[in-house]
């Protein structure tokens, strides 16, 4: 919730109050330590990452580094530094028309400088929001050091200011950012001659435009994310420049399942009901994707991978929903298999996979639900469930087949109630819950070789071996 602004107008008010000039990485320093006191999570939305990068991230902060984020892609890196903006000031003190934020008390432009110099305590200031405080840019080999740093902007000349006048400058997104944080996405994509153009923003604080030494004391927390296999082969990061940066930190995928879990939930907009067991398939589909020697390691699997196949397992859950009229909607298995081709898109493979793209993500899911089956069924007693599949009974499911459908089909056994309790979904009571539950059961059956199933399209037949 955001507070009310202050109410301060001119710099004899501010003065009045008490106010104290703090530089960005002192107001980071300052509020990480009374967060860290208060047990907060400085970090939010942030999975699995309390006992690796977060550690290295609050140390950094504290030193008052400069940081360089290094992760292969869908870690979270830009989602990271945009939560740092919840650790300034809520609201910062500036003099009113500046184009980079000066603080009242440090005017550092000759217009600003020139301005208090003439109202002195009756300068008029402004309140900027933390939000407002963070610029960011994703570099692309078109980035110019106009760009970052600034350019003559023309029409300052074409007004009739010379060449030589200091105000002929428009500033970059650096300077633009002052007393804030400015990030740059993907740094080692930025060519290497502009990347020279950071040197002195990083170490001196001072920036150069055209000739002009523009003597800058910029007040601004630099951090960048970089691919590590960008940063070593594609690209680079140009030496002095690494040299600058006073911490490099490596992100990484959720090291635990449950942490994979908690992401997609945290994640996924889902537009029907998606039992647990369902949203663990996918967890595990989607390690077992990364892990995978098929796999370009190189390039990673996203976290965006996970939460797209969650999302789509809802979508299809959705659809029959719609066709059928079945409420509510409820994802099964058989939801599983239709969504695996619309996400190859996302995976980068070996060249020597070329072709059989599909036939290892299906392989791969099949995987996720055997072990998922094992987790959560290996000690309950299916034999009920067996039994009735072996008396000529045959279970027909699919993706337009509903949760009435599939139960008539199956019908009343010994054990229905253990299987629904072990699987563990809330609400499995319902109809629909239970179905899924069954479903569940019956493809980690056939996958355990202890039924039959026949594909048939969008439909699916399971029965005795």
């Amino acid at each position: 919730m955001t507070s009310p602004m202050p109410t301060m107008k001119t710099l004899g008010e501010l003065r009045a109050s008490g106010h104290e000039l703090r530089s960005v990485k002192d107001e980071l320093r300052t509020n990480l330590i009374a967060v860290l006191q208060s047990g907060q999570d400085p970090f939010p939305g942030m999975v699995g990452i309390d006992q690796t990068v977060r550690p290295q991230m609050e140390r950094a902060l504290l030193a008052g580094h400069d940081l360089v984020l290094l992760g292969e892609r869908g870690q979270g890196k830009t989602r990271l530094i945009r939560s740092l903006t919840g650790l300034l000031d809520e609201w910062t003190p500036v003099i009113e028309g500046s184009e980079l934020n000066e603080h009242p008390y440090d005017p550092i432009t000759p217009w600003t400088k020139a301005r208090v110099a003439e109202l002195g305590d009756a300068t008029p200031i402004g309140w900027l929001h933390r939000d407002d405080r963070y610029g960011e840019k994703l570099a692309t080999p078109d980035t110019s050091v106009g760009d970052l740093i600034g350019d003559v902007d023309p029409i300052k000349v074409a007004q009739g200011r010379t060449l030589g006048d200091p105000e002929t400058v428009h500033f970059g997104l650096v300077p633009r950012t002052n007393r804030g944080i400015f990030a740059v996405n993907e740094l080692p994509d930025l060519a290497e001659r502009i990347q020279v153009a950071l040197l002195n923003v990083l170490e001196e604080r001072d920036i150069q435009v055209r000739g002009y030494q523009l003597r800058l004391p910029l007040d601004l927390l630099l951090v960048a994310s970089a691919n590590p296999e960008d940063y070593t082969n594609r690209g680079r990061i140009i030496t002095p420049l690494k040299d600058r940066f006073g911490a490099e930190i490596r992100t990484h995928y959720p090291l635990e399942l449950d942490h994979e879990i908690e992401l997609i939930r945290q994640e996924a907009a889902l537009q029907a009901i998606v039992p647990q067991h369902i949203i663990e398939t996918v967890a595990r589909f989607t390690r077992l994707v990364r892990q995978s020697p098929a796999i370009d390691a190189r390039s990673g699997v996203s976290a965006r991978f996970a939460v797209a196949a969650a999302e789509a397992i809802a979508a299809s859950a959705l659809r029959r929903s719609a066709i059928t009229g079945e409420q509510p909607a409820v994802a099964r298995v058989s939801d599983l298999a239709g969504v695996v081709p619309s996400l190859r898109g996302k995976v980068e493979f070996e060249v020597s996979e070329e072709g059989r793209e599909e036939e290892l993500l299906q392989h791969l899911m099949r995987r996720a639900v055997a072990e998922t089956f094992r987790s959560h069924l290996a000690g309950v007693d299916l034999s009920g469930l067996v039994e009735q599949i072996n008396q000529d009974t045959t279970v027909v499911t699919g993706e337009l087949v509903t949760a009435a459908g599939l139960l008539e089909d199956i019908g009343t056994f010994n054990g229905l109630a253990r299987i629904v309790a072990a699987v563990g979904d809330d609400g499995a009571e319902s109809p629909a819950m239970a179905a899924a539950a069954l479903e569940f059961a019956l493809e980690g059956l056939y996958l355990t070789r202890k039924i039959s199933k026949d594909d048939l399209g969008g439909t699916s037949i399971y029965g005795a071996v």
